[in-house]
């Protein structure tokens, strides 16, 4: 198997493997689990399992002082677009919330060009109008059924997290840190956001409590321990060898199949409704990302 094959090959398991977060969370939420106990599990798992691997590799989990304050600050924000993401899912259908979320790349360049002053191109300005378009049309779901605004809102806030993230680590002193120990360290941080979510306290017995569910069927704690195996684990390991072998361009438009997968799997799952405006609306918002990411080389494919 050539290098191309590889990264393309590994590119295409990352992302399937982030479009698994609904067959993993919606059947605990049938369960009656909250979205905080899911994550909390998901976080520790992930954690533990990534530990292991990098003790596996002899890595050190060393960190310098000045980089405490950015990574706690990037995996707060990681985390909160974990939380948002799954809170959508109670409102929304999950492939839809999904292929929402995948509008972060457009958002990113909104960031550079805002904050940091960096120009768009008309390239860039005309997938934003198109991303937006096609999130106007996902807007109406079921047959004359708008999708919940409430839904909408925290799909968005949690894309514009992620951005935010991803721009945080390359504009910080995290940039040149080691991306397993970043990750590490990002989730835990990240878990921190569950614990005082999940944590109470009692004024009658001056006490503190902490609110963790437990699945009520023991087959669920597979789920649990598959959230944090596939959209996690195996996700970010996979796309940063892919990165690796083919480039970042490549690896991103491989990203088209997270909500793609994220999709099939609510249509064929969980009977989520997919009608010809909703697959429009599914069209324009990946077009837009996959133009943004790689327009520049499909323009010097077709000159």
């Amino acid at each position: 198997m050539n290098v191309k094959v590889k990264g393309v090959t590994l590119g295409s398991i990352a992302a399937a493997s982030y479009g698994l977060n609904p067959l993993f969370a919606l059947p605990l939420y049938a369960d009656g689990m909250t979205a905080d106990s899911m994550l909390f599990y998901r976080y520790i798992f992930a954690i533990l399992m990534m530990g292991g691997l990098m003790l596996l590799q002899g890595k050190s989990f060393r960190l310098r002082r000045r980089q405490l304050f950015s990574l706690a600050l990037m995996g707060l924000v990681f985390s909160a677009s974990s939380l948002l993401l799954f809170l959508s899912y109670q409102y929304m259908d999950a492939g839809i919330a999904s292929t929402i979320l995948f509008a972060y790349p457009l958002l990113v360049a909104l960031i550079m060009w805002i904050v940091f002053k960096e120009r768009a191109s008309i390239l860039t300005w005309v997938c934003i109008v198109m991303a937006f378009v096609g999130i106007a049309l996902l807007y109406r779901g079921k047959p004359d059924a708008p999708l919940s605004t409430i839904g909408v809102v925290l799909v968005l806030l949690s894309s514009l997290s992620y951005a935010i993230y991803i721009v945080g680590v390359n504009r910080s002193v995290l940039k040149k840190m080691d991306s397993t120990t970043l990750t590490f360290w990002a989730l835990v941080f990240g878990s921190l956001l569950y614990f005082v979510r999940l944590t109470g306290i009692d004024l009658d017995n001056a006490s503190f409590t902490f609110a963790l569910q437990t699945p009520n069927n023991p087959w669920l704690w597979v789920n649990l321990v598959c959230l944090a195996l596939f959209p996690t684990i195996i996700s970010l390991i996979t796309m940063n060898l892919s990165i690796h072998y083919i480039g970042s361009t490549p690896a991103a438009i491989l990203g088209a199949l997270e909500p793609i997968t994220a999709l099939v799997i609510g249509v064929t799952v969980f009977g989520e409704v997919l009608t010809p405006r909703i697959c429009l609306g599914i069209v324009l918002v990946l077009a837009a990302v996959t133009l943004l990411v790689a327009g520049k080389r499909l323009l010097a494919l077709i000159k």
